[in-house]
């Protein structure tokens, strides 16, 4: 099943914990910003509570909202394009819980993730958004090393989050985190190659 097709058969549970994952996955993005600690934003621990425990509704997503204000703070004051990706998730965190609003969130934010990974393989800018859709439609001919792993984890958490099992989430935390590794390790190679 491609990742579209996961995402459309998602529930709001699911789409929620997709979503905010992605932007979790993108956070040591915004390690190389100076000042950052001064604000407050934990890259590991910022998101994890609200999508360890995706219960939905508006006191959730008011918490959401308020650490997505925070990244987007934070990702304002970061040099280069890749903290764009970061607040083009994080301003975009749904007002209202319902499938119609996460699903549109969810699928941004999977496309955005993808994009960082692009350009993080070193995959010459230019034609991002054609590409990352013919991945996320199951086209992957030529696929960056990177990039495949990262649709791969994505489908892989959203197959978790739709089993009826109480380990979906934990399980789903555990890949996600690998994500974030694999992806903080990527940051800081182009960091000290531009450096």
């Amino acid at each position: 099943m491609t990742l579209v097709e996961l995402i459309g058969r998602a529930d709001e549970r699911a789409l929620a914990a997709s979503a905010v994952a992605c932007l979790d996955r993108c956070l040591p993005l915004l390690e190389y910003v100076d000042g950052a600690g001064r604000i407050g934003l934990d890259t590991d621990e910022a998101l994890r509570p609200l999508w360890v425990a995706v219960e939905g509704g508006d006191a959730w997503l008011g918490r959401l909202r308020r650490v997505a204000a925070v990244v987007e703070r934070v990702a304002g004051a970061a040099p280069g394009e890749l903290a764009g990706f970061a607040i083009r998730m994080a301003a975009a965190v749904p007002t209202a819980y319902d499938a119609t609003a996460l699903r549109e969130w969810a699928e941004d934010c999977s496309a955005a993730v993808l994009e960082v990974h692009l350009r993080l393989d070193g995959v010459p800018p230019g034609g991002d958004e054609a590409r990352v859709k013919a991945y996320r439609n199951g086209e992957t001919d030529g696929i960056s090393p990177l990039t495949a792993g990262e649709l791969r984890r994505q489908c892989q958490l959203l197959e978790m989050l739709s089993e009826d099992s109480g380990g979906g989430l934990n399980h789903a935390l555990q890949l996600s985190n690998e994500g974030k590794r694999v992806l903080r390790a990527a940051a800081s190679r182009r960091a000290r190659s531009s450096g």
